[in-house]
C-alpha cells in the first residue's frame, strides 16, 4: 500500500494513468456470483412451493446456479480484457517513444 503513496504512483492515478475498475471489476465478479447463485437457490426453493413451477422451475434455478457464474466470469474477463488491451498499448506507446 504504501508503493500506492510514492509520487509517481499517485500522480499516475491523478492523472488516470493508473486504473483502478481491474480491481474493482474482480470484486463485481464475486458479488454477481454471489448474486446469480442465491437467484438459483431461491428459484430451485420456490419451485417446491404451491405455485412453484415444478421441474422446470427446478432445472431452471440449478442452471441458474452452474451457468450464471459463469456467464458474470466471461463478461468481467471480456471488460478486464479492454484495460489490459489499454495497459499493452500504453507499453508499446511508452517503449517507441524510449527508442526516440
Amino acid at each position: 500500500m504504501q508503493e500506492f503513496f510514492k509520487s509517481e504512483n499517485m500522480g499516475d492515478f491523478i492523472k488516470f494513468r493508473k486504473m483502478i475498475t481491474p480491481a474493482i471489476i474482480q470484486v463485481l465478479f464475486w458479488a454477481g456470483a454471489a448474486v446469480t447463485v442465491l437467484a438459483g437457490l431461491v428459484t430451485i426453493a420456490t419451485s417446491f412451493g404451491r405455485y412453484g413451477g415444478g421441474a422446470a422451475t427446478f432445472f431452471g434455478g440449478f442452471l441458474m446456479m452452474v451457468l450464471g457464474p459463469v456467464a458474470v466470469r466471461i463478461y468481467c474477463e471480456l471488460l478486464i480484457l479492454l484495460f489490459r488491451v489499454n495497459e499493452t498499448l500504453t507499453d508499446i506507446k511508452n517503449g517507441l517513444a524510449k527508442k526516440k
